[in-house]
């Protein structure tokens, strides 16, 4: 399992980091952590656009969520059939905003791992033939940051990102009707997690981690929160 994993995500990671910093001009980490970012976002562009697809999907059958909720208040095994139903003939599955988060997991754990050994130099010998492999990746990024060692300073700029982005999410995301759905309270729950706890843990995982990974956490999290307002904004002037 670890070779599969390291053949499929870890190596194309890896090398793409490589490539970025021999053609780059000055070989600056910190500019190919940027690129890397982009690209990256750029392939699971798909991915993440599913999930604001469903967000928006159910936060347009609220309405219809409420009546049924509201019909059937005294009844919740029938709540939960009639709701399933609803969600079937629309065509929406409310669960599929969960799927990419779950896909994209191992794209960050390689990242992770890139920037663990990868900026150490430790994992060099991974690199493709048909790439020039360099002696070492000079880690000192703008000449005032070393990512392969933590920083405080941007894991806690990390930390404040992350609380923005999910509060983007639950700004967008459709208001709880208050009647007590299973669906309703759990997501209510995770929101106000991914809300005050998420940024905590950010900034401890950050704080302990190279700083690499997080400039690329902190890229990706406001490449996401640039993504959920130009979703949403352009689907609600459509609608």
């Amino acid at each position: 399992m670890g070779n599969i994993f390291t053949i499929i995500f870890y190596q194309p990671v890896l090398n793409l980091l490589v490539f970025l910093y021999n053609i780059l001009p000055g070989h600056d980490i910190g500019l190919v952590i940027v690129l890397l970012t982009i690209i990256i976002k750029l392939i699971l562009w798909p991915l993440s656009q599913n999930a604001l697809k469903s967000q928006q999907a159910i936060s347009r059958l609220q309405p219809k969520i409420k009546e049924l909720q509201n019909q059937y208040k005294d009844n919740k095994e029938a709540q939960g059939k009639a709701l399933m139903e609803l969600y079937k003939q629309e065509k929406v599955n409310p669960t599929s905003s969960c799927l990419p988060l779950l896909i994209q997991l191992p794209f960050l754990w390689a990242v992770f791992r890139v920037f663990r050994d990868g900026l150490s130099n430790k994992s060099l010998v991974l690199v493709y033939p048909f790439i020039h492999r360099p002696e070492l990746l000079e880690t000192v990024s703008f000449g005032i940051i070393d990512l392969a060692k933590p920083n405080i300073w941007l894991a806690i700029m990390t930390g404040v990102v992350q609380y923005f982005q999910a509060k983007t999410a639950i700004r967008q995301a459709p208001a709880a009707s208050g009647n007590g759905g299973k669906a309703e309270e759990l997501s209510a729950m995770m929101n106000k997690q991914m809300l005050y706890f998420m940024p905590v843990m950010t900034v401890v995982i950050c704080w302990s981690l190279p700083s690499g990974l997080a400039l690329y956490w902190f890229l990706s999290s406001i490449l996401m929160i640039l993504q959920q307002l130009y979703w949403f904004k352009r689907h609600n002037n459509l609608n």
